[in-house]
């Protein structure tokens, strides 16, 4: 069983950065493939950005790539995203999600364990 707790979430305006942090429970996060969703209102939850177990893989959406760095720090288990170059478009609550799948997982149906999420609204 693995708990998730998102936060750093907030109301911004386009083109600053914020930070998400996932804190996750137990011993065992560095068995868990890391990944960050969202999902905006009336619409379906979609892929941001996933991390292997061990950190040396990354894989994200495009409409993120090079703007969402995600990270994590298995000693503290803690999974990171870093939002830089904020947009309307991005407003959304993110999860943070954990999976069993080795790699860096990017279908919903491959996480098992989900945060409550945490609202992200970039004003213009």
């Amino acid at each position: 069983q693995v708990q998730l707790v998102e936060s750093g979430g907030g109301l911004v305006q386009a083109g600053v950065s914020l930070r998400l942090s996932c804190a996750a429970s137990g011993r065992t996060f560095s068995s868990y493939a890391m990944g960050w969703f969202r999902q905006a209102p009336g619409k379906e939850r979609e892929f941001v950005a996933a991390i292997s177990r061990s950190g040396a893989i990354t894989y994200y959406a495009d409409s993120v790539k090079g703007r969402f760095p995600i990270s994590r720090d298995n000693a503290k288990n803690t999974v990171y995203l870093q939002m830089n170059s904020l947009k309307p478009d991005d407003t959304a609550v993110y999860y943070c999600a954990a999976s069993g799948v080795a790699g860096t997982p990017s279908s919903r149906y491959d996480y098992r364990y989900w945060g409550q999420g945490t609202q992200v609204t970039v004003s213009s």
